[in-house]
């Protein structure tokens, strides 16, 4: 039956290949997208094809980098550092190196490659971020900053030695991504409600709020049910429901910022002593917010389109070992309540619900 899968993977796996501008490597990849199961991540099963005639005494490496970019390619130039690796690891395969277990997808590479190919196997920790970039303003130049994965294959005399310069043309690199999916069983929606007193009234206004689950799918109406009950003697004039994404950076130190991607007012009253119960709509979309800079997105290859980032997903007790961007959600459910008369204005006051959000791509069909 293993023979079969790995005829089956040979006729029909796409590869990704990257050749060195000196020709002498090729590095061949069977997918660029590494799934995080939450309690282990897909293996990174690669190969490299050597043409050895101009390397003379040196050795051939491959390393996976997990990288945070936080600045221009230009900067470089002027000997500015513009990322920093959260993670890093590094493996010799010429002359000699460690020879990984052979997978169905290095059969097919190595068919692909045919002669002179080593292979090379990376485990990726689950401690590390998912592939997350923040979006550009219109007018930014280079790569946008945020968390990618790289693989590079390079000829060098030494593993990793600040003297040594590396040529490009002795370099071959792919960027990969360590994406997550929703989980397969989605549990019951979040529920909060409050209670509020205001100045000159009696009684309060309660509001209540709920989703249906706990997650949704990018793209996908989400429809929050609204119960509000009047006691006050205020009218409820409108009310607003925006959808907050949480970024937190953790590098150097943690910095948390927030940035509204949907906000909608519904021109809905509710009189004093009335009551209020209806279900709204709201659907949270990147096409809604592409000018905003520093919204987190999922991570992209080349110019491909995106989408919001999807909700970080992490193990028990993992939070404080993460380093890199942390994505979450929130919807904001504000009633403005108003008093009557002539200190209507000055007595009017919010009342504000929060419910968690986990946004996030369902899992692809086998």
């Amino acid at each position: 039956m293993m023979g079969t899968l790995r005829r089956t993977l040979h006729k029909m796996a796409k590869v990704f290949k990257k050749t060195s501008g000196n020709g002498g490597l090729t590095l061949y990849l069977g997918k660029r997208d590494y799934v995080d199961h939450v309690d282990k991540v897909d293996q990174v099963d690669g190969v490299v094809k050597l043409d050895t005639k101009d390397f003379g005494d040196r050795k051939v490496f491959v390393q996976l980098a997990c990288a945070f970019r936080y600045g221009s390619e230009d900067l470089d130039v002027m000997g500015l550092c513009f990322r920093k690796d959260i993670w890093i690891q590094y493996f010799q395969i010429y002359p000699e190196g460690p020879k990984p277990t052979l997978s169905a997808m290095h059969d097919t590479l190595l068919k692909k490659a045919g002669d002179d190919a080593k292979p090379f196997s990376f485990e990726i920790p689950t401690n590390l971020p998912c592939s997350v970039c923040l979006q550009p303003g219109p007018d930014d130049q280079g790569k946008a900053c945020g968390v990618d994965f790289e693989i590079k294959t390079y000829i060098a005399n030494k593993q990793s030695d600040p003297d040594e310069k590396i040529e490009k043309k002795d370099t071959a690199r792919l960027v990969i991504r360590k994406i997550q999916f929703a989980p397969s069983q989605i549990g019951a929606g979040p529920k909060a409600d409050i209670c509020k007193s205001f100045m000159m009234s009696d009684k309060p206004v309660h509001l209540e709020a709920s989703l249906e689950k706990d997650l949704y799918f990018h793209g996908e109406q989400i429809p929050i049910k609204i119960k509000i009950n009047n006691e006050s003697n205020k009218t409820v004039k409108k009310f607003k429901i925006s959808v907050e994404q949480l970024t937190d950076i953790v590098l150097y130190s943690a910095d948390k910022y927030t940035k509204a991607v949907l906000c909608q007012e519904f021109g809905e009253t509710v009189e004093s002593n009335a009551t209020y119960e209806n279900t709204l709509t709201i659907t949270p979309l990147l096409a809604e917010n592409k000018e905003k800079r520093g919204l987190s997105l999922d991570g992209r290859l080349k110019d491909e389109d995106t989408n919001l980032a999807s909700t970080t997903v992490l193990r028990q007790g993992l939070e404080k070992e993460v380093l890199g961007i942390l994505v979450s959600y929130k919807i904001k459910i504000n009633l403005m309540v108003a008093g009557g008369g002539l200190l209507g204005g000055l007595t009017s006051s919010d009342v504000t619900l929060e419910l968690p959000l986990m946004l996030m791509h369902p899992k692809p069909e086998e």
